[in-house]
């Protein structure tokens, strides 16, 4: 019994020794998860204070439109400012026009792109169009803008006689460039996801990887495919470089896509480096204003969209 109590008793010496050797670096592995998680709630609150500021700061600087009756001037057709007609709804038709056309022409390329790099991902050709598209991202906006002037431009003004060439048609085929990475990157990230969940089953069946692709991986990944349109048009709805250089500017509802146009993005950035006083200068606080809404639209159909795939997904099911 003695021998026991003692041979007991050195056990539990020794792994009180253990722990208390583990002890230290658990404690200061626990710090560390703390103080990381105290770090990422600080940049949590300081971004979602940085957006509500935001918020504010449009409604406090377009509080004049609204208290003092001139809204129904701001959200009008005509914009005059030397006659005192300081119309909106045109920039606002011109940044919708502008950026459901970039989207148009990039979804489909876009969604043409991810596939074809998903076939080829094990081969050169492959990643060599992957990192391609990776290094488009890199590229500043204004790039694309400078190039387009000496080369798009003047090619659309012999193409189309009586155009100057700055028209809605050129800022729609280059911010259509712009805004391809994000769709295609988002979109290869849906099929990569989709792909590790079910390849062994299409294998299993015999599909080809085609057939895997056509059948099988593109409905599974089709609200990650909307997720990313609606990120690459909020992309181009955001965008002011493309549209400021190559659109044109003119404050008119387009009917031909050679017409010029100006965006929201664009008469924010004409009007405050030129006026600071008049009902024009409040007039980019209600654009500022749309644009806003606009961009939480966006997020909260994100935001509906991955919820949507949640409740699809088959562990919340079993869950």
């Amino acid at each position: 019994m003695v021998r026991r109590k003692k041979a007991g008793g050195t056990t539990s010496g020794i792994k009180h020794g253990l722990d208390h050797q583990m002890a230290p670096p658990l404690a200061r592995a626990l710090r560390r998860e703390l103080w990381i998680k105290n770090l990422l709630a600080i940049a949590a609150t300081i971004a979602s204070l940085s957006v509500l500021v935001i918020f504010c700061f449009l409604v406090y600087f377009s509080a004049p439109l609204f208290g003092g009756g001139q809204l129904p001037h701001i959200l009008s057709w005509q914009w005059r400012p030397f006659q005192g007609q300081f119309g909106i709804l045109p920039m606002v038709v011109g940044s919708v026009c502008l950026s459901f056309s970039a989207l148009a022409l990039a979804f489909p390329l876009g969604l043409g792109l991810s596939g074809f790099v998903y076939l080829k991902s094990h081969q050169p050709i492959g990643r060599l169009v992957f990192s391609v598209v990776q290094f488009m991202t890199s590229i500043p906006t204004v790039v694309y803008g400078f190039v387009a002037v000496f080369l798009l431009i003047p090619l659309l003004r012999e193409s189309f006689s009586g155009t100057s060439g700055y028209s809605w048609l050129a800022a729609g085929l280059i911010l259509s460039l712009l805004i391809l990475p994000t769709i295609v990157l988002l979109m290869h990230s849906q099929l990569s996801q989709v792909d590790a969940n079910v390849r062994l089953a299409t294998a299993s069946l015999g599909l080809t990887r085609v057939q895997e692709l056509l059948w099988v991986i593109l409905p599974l990944s089709f609200r990650g495919m909307l997720a990313a349109g609606i990120l690459g048009f909020g992309r181009a709805l955001g965008d002011t470089l493309i549209a400021l250089m190559l659109s044109g500017n003119a404050p008119q509802v387009p009917h031909s896509p050679l017409d010029a146009i100006r965006t929201l993005t664009a008469h924010i950035a004409l009007v405050i480096a030129t006026d600071s006083q008049s009902m024009a200068y409040y007039s980019i606080f209600a654009s500022g204003l749309i644009i806003f809404s606009l961009t939480v639209a966006i997020n909260l159909a994100l935001r509906w969209l991955k919820s949507q795939s949640l409740s699809h997904e088959p562990d919340s099911h079993e869950k």
